[in-house]
């Protein structure tokens, strides 16, 4: 365009656009335009992309051909491929984003994606509020998910709490290296109790500090858009899957992702989340 307006400065174009000027084409002016249109489509940033120029130009009468390139190479890109980069590269490393953009409309409930699944036999990572021994909560939380429901007995399955494996893990690792008196046969309570006088047995291990005690949950029959709203809104990881207190089930982000891709006819093992 520099080497147009130098070569044909006596045209009406020109002479319109210059006016009497020698050289008014800024090559610089076209590469930051250039530029922005590039970032544009391939981010779909639009007016984040448009202050950012700006700003780094400090050239505000450029606001206008800017907001067009920047517009233009996005309508481009959503023609040629829907995600952006960065949606691109969430699926491609397996990272459990949940847009919030995107929209379910399947009449599938809780019950259909929460784990165990109803016709399962695997049973549910849940721990018992006062049964349990320090050797016992180590071995599973060595090999068991980021996070453990509590509940009364493994015969009565009522909901008490919920505990985190991160939290567990630093507990057991803080007695173990004390000189608490805490021992492999010590019981685990993850409830208030008393001791009695007479009682002989090994120091107990008391963990009512680390638990959630009002955990969110949500019935058997909540519609699956309920709960991606719940995801999203509370930016929850997990959700536990009650019945009139009884616990059924755990879902968490990661068994929404791949429900999803069910509804669309993906295949949900095409990404391995992290």
């Amino acid at each position: 365009m520099e080497q147009l307006s130098t070569s044909y400065a006596d045209s009406a174009l020109f002479v319109a656009a210059c006016g009497t000027a020698t050289r008014c084409v800024t090559p610089g002016l076209y590469a930051v335009i250039g530029a922005a249109a590039v970032m544009g489509g391939v981010t779909r940033i639009t007016i984040s992309m448009v202050v950012i120029m700006v700003e780094v130009t400090g050239g505000l009468q450029y606001i206008v051909p800017l907001m067009a390139a920047v517009m233009t190479s996005k309508w481009v890109g959503d023609i040629l491929l829907k995600e952006g980069i960065y949606e691109v590269l969430i699926n491609m490393n397996g990272y459990p984003f949940l847009d919030n953009k995107l929209e379910f409309h399947h009449t599938t409930v809780a019950a259909d994606v929460m784990r165990p699944r109803p016709t399962e036999k695997d049973p549910l990572w849940a721990l018992p509020q006062d049964s349990m021994t320090v050797e016992e909560l180590e071995h599973v939380v060595q090999s068991g998910p980021n996070g453990f429901p509590i509940v009364v007995s493994r015969e009565n399955q009522y909901l008490v709490g919920f505990v985190l494996r991160k939290e567990l893990q630093a507990a057991l690792e803080a007695a173990r290296h004390s000189s608490s008196g805490i021992v492999s046969s010590s019981r685990v309570y993850f409830v208030d109790h008393s001791i009695s006088n007479d009682y002989i047995g090994p120091k107990p291990l008391v963990l009512t500090n680390m638990i959630d005690y009002a955990p969110i949950t949500i019935i058997d029959q909540t519609p699956m858009e309920t709960v991606i709203d719940l995801f999203r809104k509370m930016g929850l990881r997990q959700t536990l899957v009650t019945h009139k207190g009884r616990l059924l089930g755990i879902i968490t982000k990661k068994d929404v992702l791949k429900h999803i891709k069910e509804m669309d006819h993906l295949d949900p093992q095409s990404v391995l989340f992290h």
